[in-house]
């Protein structure tokens, strides 16, 4: 099948005396926020060559439909589809939610505690067959306080344009007007006369707080905080002890937070703290105490205590550690529950707070695993809690666990319906040097049986930005790659905070190469020590890691078989430069001002991915992305392959899948997300030739 043409116009831009041609900018829209909310608004000579580009994907993957439809069933095959999750009593119900078989959305049931009579409040698919809608993504399922309201919000494009509803949950009547153009998140007032949520400006940035009297169907709603700044976004909640309200509002590397008392009848929300660049803090009350996580002379964080927002006297009451993240705290009447993690492993710690001791929760005698606690219930008089964890080759175990006499029982552990034996897998925890010498944690995990000789291909998987850190976790899906020789590893690179604070710092802004250095430097360990060879590696990442996948196959392309980009970031120059776009006023701490700041203007261009495409040969690449995403605009990536091909001088496959009806986490639903999955794994093994 041929390739597909492209109208080319040319265009030159221009900033601080430099210039380029780009003959793609035709496929940039001026109205692209527009298009998200409407795809009629599309240009007609984009959305041909959308079409046509699916058009040659669909024909060079008609070969792996056999391998696609064996993939989804293999990965359905290992979800217990009929399903329910542990129940969480509150003050009357027992909540929990259930999946079904023939299910691809979630149902929501309660029962009055002491009852045996099921109610299902809430059932995705019969909700999305109302709409009739291809897309359905829910932003938030609440339930007021008295237990008679059932608050949810919609988005049936992919934008993360969110609709808000109220109903009564007895007759399922809609009983307050729609509220469009949210975030999604809806908080009751404790009396249940009101809700809270952010509304989204023209900007798609959520920057005001309003509240809304349930009932309402005609007037405005009341606006009762807004942020001036466009590079902040703002959000509400409750205190633990549900004393306050708390006003959170930040960009990526500083915030703000205001309080009002639950109980005002006009809230007034007070200023806590005066923001300062580059200080992040998070105020929590409990038992009349007030608790402040935050990295003020902390790099990686530390948790003060003080009696009063009013007069404020912080004390010390978790200390910083040096390169250990220090998480935030869960409460209970008697107990604290806090998290950390170090070199990209994660810990659990509880305080005894009537003897101020505190100890470390272990529960497994894996070295290499991912815990997690929280709640049975409302009440928190209570000793018990869940208790869970997963490997990458153990499935997830929660436990029913006393604080207080250390008992646990097992209450749900993960079923793999086609069976898992965690026994024929290898986890390995490795270290490997930089090009600066740090040192940067690797996760491996593969087959027994796969031979460490350099004769197996391996997927090297990475992200890199935001300080979002990739915890080694459990999953199924994987176990299609890996129970076919090939391995699995994931590269903790620099810009997330596997090692705290500073490891996100050393790949942000001027820093950013050290993500890909650290990448780079991954897959060439991996080639020394045998795990696979060069020509071998598929590298893998989607949004900021898309950007990081562009950047090295740009950097050092030989060294891989292929690249599997989701949602990719690669036009990150002109995304930087267009300050209207939804994320980009809020990540100048992430990446930098190109507008008004020429060292980074000239540091981004220096390694943008669209920017740096070279005349040479490239490994295979997929990359796949949504019409409706308004997170990484579907012309970065249209914009990338269309130069890619014109620049490289291979015959590598170089597809561009475009979901018509999906947003930046693609298609909704179970079977959706599965489809997905296959045909990036029937890729990998395709050009692996393995099938």
């Amino acid at each position: 099948m041929k390739i597909p043409q492209l109208s080319k116009k040319l265009e030159l831009k221009s900033c601080h005396n430099t210039t380029w041609e780009d003959n793609y900018s035709w496929i940039h829209q001026d109205n692209i926020l527009e298009v998200l909310k409407d795809k009629s608004k599309l240009a007609p000579e984009v959305k041909k060559y959308l079409i046509e580009e699916n058009a040659y994907t669909e024909h060079h993957l008609r070969d792996t439909k056999d391998i696609q439809k064996k993939l989804f069933n293999e990965i359905k095959g290992r979800i217990k589809l009929n399903d329910e999750s542990l129940p969480y009593k509150d003050h009357t119900y027992e909540y929990w939610t259930k999946t079904t078989a023939e299910g691809n959305y979630s149902i929501k049931l309660r029962k009055k505690i002491g009852s045996e009579n099921i109610e299902e409040i809430w059932n995705g698919d019969k909700e999305k067959n109302k709409l009739k809608t291809q897309y359905f993504g829910v932003g938030d399922l609440e339930v007021s306080n008295n237990d008679n309201y059932l608050g949810y919000s919609l988005d049936i494009k992919g934008s993360e344009y969110y609709t808000i509803y109220i109903r009564d949950i007895k007759n399922n009547k809609i009983i307050s007007k729609e509220i469009n153009d949210t975030s999604g998140g809806i908080t009751f007032s404790l009396d249940d006369k009101y809700i809270f949520y952010s509304k989204l400006d023209d900007n798609h940035r959520a920057r005001k707080i309003y509240r809304h009297q349930i009932g309402n169907f005609d007037g405005d709603d009341e606006l009762i905080f807004e942020e001036k700044s466009e590079a902040f976004t703002v959000g509400i909640g409750i205190s633990s002890d549900e004393k306050y309200y708390f006003i959170h509002t930040s960009d990526h590397n500083t915030s703000e937070q205001y309080y009002f008392n639950s109980n005002e009848e006009n809230p007034q929300p007070k200023l806590i703290a005066k923001r300062e660049k580059g200080v992040l803090y998070s105020i929590n009350s409990w038992d009349g105490k007030f608790y402040n996580h935050t990295n003020k002379n902390a790099e990686d964080f530390k948790i003060d205590i003080s009696e009063s927002l009013e007069n404020q006297d912080w004390k010390p009451f978790i200390p910083a550690k040096d390169e250990v993240l220090i998480g935030g705290l869960t409460f209970l009447k008697n107990w604290i529950i806090r998290g950390e993690t170090s070199n990209a492993l994660d810990k659990l710690f509880v305080k005894n707070i009537s003897t101020n001791e505190e100890e470390e929760l272990i529960f497994s005698d894996e070295r290499i695993y991912v815990p997690g606690a929280t709640l049975t219930q409302k009440d928190r008089n209570t000793d018990e809690i869940y208790l869970g964890y997963s490997s990458p080759k153990t499935p997830s175990r929660v436990y029913k666990y006393n604080l207080s006499n250390r008992s646990k029982d097992l209450v749900k552990e993960q079923e793999i319906p086609s069976g898992h034996n965690k026994d024929d897998y290898i986890v390995e925890r490795v270290e490997f040097k930089s090009h600066d010498g740090r040192l940067v944690p690797l996760t491996i995990t593969r087959h027994k049986n796969t031979k460490i000789n350099g004769s197996a291909n391996l997927l090297l998987y990475g992200y890199g930005s935001y300080g979002s850190s990739m915890s080694p976790n459990f999953s199924s899906t994987r176990l299609s790659l890996i129970n076919r020789d090939i391995i699995w590893a994931t590269a903790h690179v620099r810009g997330g905070m596997e090692k705290g604070m500073k490891w996100w710092k050393e790949g942000k802004l001027t820093n950013k190469k050290n993500t890909f250095e650290d990448y780079i430097f991954a897959a060439k360990y991996l080639i020394e020590k045998g795990y696979t060879s060069k020509g071998k590696i598929i590298g893998m990442g989607g949004s900021a890691g898309g950007l990081l996948m562009g950047a090295v196959v740009n950097q050092s392309p030989e060294i891989f078989l292929g690249i599997i980009m989701a949602v990719p970031f690669v036009d990150s120059l002109t995304t930087n430069l267009d300050h209207s776009l939804p994320l980009t006023v809020g990540e100048f701490d992430e990446f930098g001002n190109a507008k008004e700041n020429k060292e980074h203007f000239d540091y981004i261009y220096s390694y943008a991915p669209y920017n740096n495409i070279r005349k040479v040969d490239y490994p295979h690449i997929l990359i796949t992305t949504s019409l409706s995403d308004n997170r990484v605009l579907f012309d970065e990536p249209a914009k990338f392959t269309a130069k890619l091909r014109d620049y490289k001088t291979d015959n590598n496959l170089l597809l561009l899948k475009t979901e018509m009806n999906a947003g930046h986490g693609g298609k909704s639903g179970r079977d959706g997300a599965i489809e997905e999955i296959a045909i990036d794994y029937a890729f990998a093994l395709k050009i692996s030739e393995k099938i």
